[in-house]
């Protein structure tokens, strides 16, 4: 089968021909139909630094999967072939992220730990179900898991594309009043569409407005340091994006307001089920980009360059 096989930073994407997997104990093989792309992939193939959590070279990146069950591993008995699962890429099996610990979604076909597995409500795409996998799970767990949010709360959202534009919206369902940032015209524009209350080009805009909590799904050092300076006295920023992986904070911001700032990775399979819940209602209907999987490597390259309009997602459905 084809897959596309990571080899090293600044190596372009390998198109090799490998054998189909198979279930061991305790896995599924998933038959890839949708497998979304995100700015960690861009991470992954320009920065070295994230080269100290890919377990081996060459790796089948992909961490945003959504399929059908071909074949089931000894002992797996609450799925069965045929099932439409998504799969939780910080699920509770501790066997790591698929595309980083073990093989992931940029392939025909691949495996996953069936306690990691949630599935595909009827009537919800591929499409959608892999973008709920990284993009929702992620956007959903900083803000409510996390960052703790509740109904009539102000929250500052910093970087409105793929998980942003997530957020926002379920932010916006659960009665919370959204301050969206970016440097995006056009993503200022989607966020107002959204439900913002307000957008501007800087968290610091919304100094007198005293945010509860401002997620930074960014990550660019400034954005996570103006979020602290602008978040009100013990308030709460939480830290998604990796924009960059390191930034510096102002000690007199950060301890003379008592403000938090929380670190939030990926989420949980309730997580996920609540997003595939907003999804079904049609309360969370985020934009996305279809490409197909041959064109997963030039996708690539389109985030980099910013060019990618809400959440890219390969079909091969």
């Amino acid at each position: 089968m084809k897959a596309w096989h990571f080899t090293g930073t600044n190596e372009p994407l390998i198109e090799a021909e490998i054998e189909e997997p198979k279930a061991p104990a305790g896995y599924v093989v998933i038959d890839v139909k949708a497998a979304g792309l995100c700015h960690s992939d861009v991470g992954v193939l320009r920065d070295p630094g994230w080269m100290g959590i890919i377990a081996k070279t060459p790796i089948v990146m992909g961490h945003e999967i959504a399929g059908v069950i071909t074949e089931l591993g000894e002992g797996v008995t609450e799925f069965a072939v045929g099932d439409k699962v998504a799969v939780c890429p910080t699920g509770p099996s501790g066997e790591g992220a698929p595309g980083y610990s073990r093989d992931g979604g940029f392939a025909e076909k691949t495996t996953a730990p069936a306690a990691d597995l949630v599935k595909i409500p009827d009537g919800l795409s591929f499409k959608m179900a892999a973008a709920g996998t990284d993009a929702g799970m992620t956007s959903y767990h900083a803000i409510f898991t996390i960052g703790g949010a509740e109904a009539g709360q102000k929250v500052g959202m910093i970087g409105i594309g793929g998980l942003g534009q997530f957020g926002l919206q379920a932010a916006v369902a659960k009665g919370l009043e959204v301050y969206a940032v970016d440097t995006s015209d056009h993503a200022l524009k989607l966020a107002q569409e959204l439900g913002a209350k307000k957008v501007a080009q800087s968290i610091t805009e919304f100094k007198e407005e005293e945010l509860d909590l401002i997620i930074d799904y960014a990550g660019f050092d400034t954005t996570t340091r103006e979020a602290l300076a602008t978040v009100k006295a013990q308030g709460k920023v939480v830290l998604v994006g990796m924009g960059k992986l390191e930034t510096t904070l102002n000690v007199n911001d950060f301890i003379l307001g008592e403000r938090a700032v929380l670190g939030s990775n990926g989420g949980t399979k309730e997580d996920m089920a609540d997003v595939y819940e907003l999804m079904q209602s049609g309360k969370l209907n985020p934009t996305l980009t279809e490409i197909t999987f041959a064109e997963i490597p030039a996708g690539i390259e389109q985030l980099e360059r910013g060019e990618v309009v809400g959440r890219l997602v390969a079909i091969r459905e």
